[in-house]
């Protein structure tokens, strides 16, 4: 058998390669090799935080520092960040309150202070910004702003957030892409610069990221990855703001990937389209948003987009009667995405780039 050493530095090759699911394999070999080191089982779970599983990484992290090692106390700290990415804000203030108990001088107290002042004046809505307990919701007042700048740029709690941008729980990873947005363009710019770079992701993430970019005053050309390879966006065609995303909206986009799910027409590419499609059209008609008074018509709408922009063949009359509405409804939605979206150019512009690449090779 392997010394604990030579899985470790395999589990943190995959690590750095993105291939979690393999450095997890590995991490756990380390811990079968080596259960008594305490800094194996910390970067076990930093690696379920990365991958989603906050509550059993919050359970290693507990056991880390109550069964293994005391003086690791930057758990307590650790396990408050992943409680408010899950949203218990009040486990987040008791182990923001226990790490200060056992390391008043810690190097993450003072950030821990004013992490915890910040929450003791209010909640964190759903962009993570934090506003106070009012009826009515108010814009975030700029010592809060200013309190959550300061707590991000701790070097620790930069690269814990750096993973959140990478989660595999989708609600983690947009909360990160509007913390890093909230930044200065030093602290954030190069982080999400990065992430819209990155293949993996998922691009309605990635068009939310171009567009916090905007808003942090990023001009000229930014290189993304999109349909397949990387290429240069020119920030000035993205709206200035990013709308607030609403529940209706969020229904039109799961009756229609549902749908899309149940046939054997679409694989994961024909999904992200999907989601593509239908946030580019948010972003483009906001403030101006459609009402939404039935999600089976829009959904089938949409669904007929993303078939007009692959030329496959599904006719009005069969989405018809999957989503249980009308033909003349479905044509109507679909005129109204395509003349924001131009939907029709753009399938034929692809055709034509797919012909002339195929001819090169």
């Amino acid at each position: 058998m392997q010394k604990a050493s030579y899985y470790f530095q395999k589990g943190n090759l995959y690590y750095q390669q993105n291939k979690l699911d393999k450095a997890l394999l590995f991490y756990k070999k380390t811990i079968e090799v080596e259960p008594d080191n305490s800094i194996y089982h910390y970067n076990m779970a930093c690696l379920l935080t990365r991958m989603g599983h906050l509550e059993n990484a919050n359970r290693i992290f507990s056991f880390i520092v109550q069964q293994m090692d005391p003086s690791l106390t930057e758990c307590y700290f650790l396990m408050a960040v992943n409680y408010g990415l899950l949203d218990d804000l009040e486990k987040a203030r008791y182990y923001l309150n226990l790490y200060l108990q056992f390391s008043p001088d810690g190097e993450m107290a003072m950030d821990a202070e004013d992490l915890l002042f910040a929450l003791s004046e209010g909640e964190v809505d759903d962009s993570g910004v934090f506003r106070e307990n009012e009826p009515q919701p108010v814009n975030p007042r700029k010592e809060d702003e200013e309190i959550l700048r300061g707590y991000l740029e701790n070097q620790a709690v930069r690269s814990f957030l750096w993973q959140s941008l990478y989660h595999s729980n989708g609600q983690i990873a947009e909360k990160a892409v509007s913390i890093f947005g909230l930044l200065s363009r030093e602290s954030g710019e190069e982080a999400l610069r990065e992430f819209v770079r990155n293949p993996w992701v998922k691009q309605r993430l990635r068009l939310q990221a171009l567009l916090k970019l905007k808003n942090m005053g990023v001009r000229g050309l930014v290189a993304v990855f999109m349909e397949g390879s990387l290429r240069d966006i020119d920030l000035s065609y993205y709206p200035l703001v990013s709308p607030r995303w609403l529940e209706e909206w969020q229904k039109v986009l799961d009756a229609t990937l549902d749908n899309m799910r149940s046939n054997e027409l679409y694989d994961e590419r024909f999904l992200e389209d999907a989601q593509a499609i239908w946030i580019d059209f948010i972003n483009n008609t906001y403030p101006r948003v459609p009402n939404i008074k039935k999600v089976a018509v829009w959904a089938a709408g949409l669904e007929y987009a993303l078939a007009r922009y692959h030329f496959i063949s599904l006719t009005q009359k069969a989405l018809a009667g999957r989503y249980g509405v009308s033909t003349s409804s479905i044509s109507g939605k679909y005129r109204e995405i395509n003349e924001v979206l131009n939907i029709e150019h753009k399938a034929y512009h692809n055709v034509l780039k797919y012909l002339t690449q195929r001819d090169k090779d």
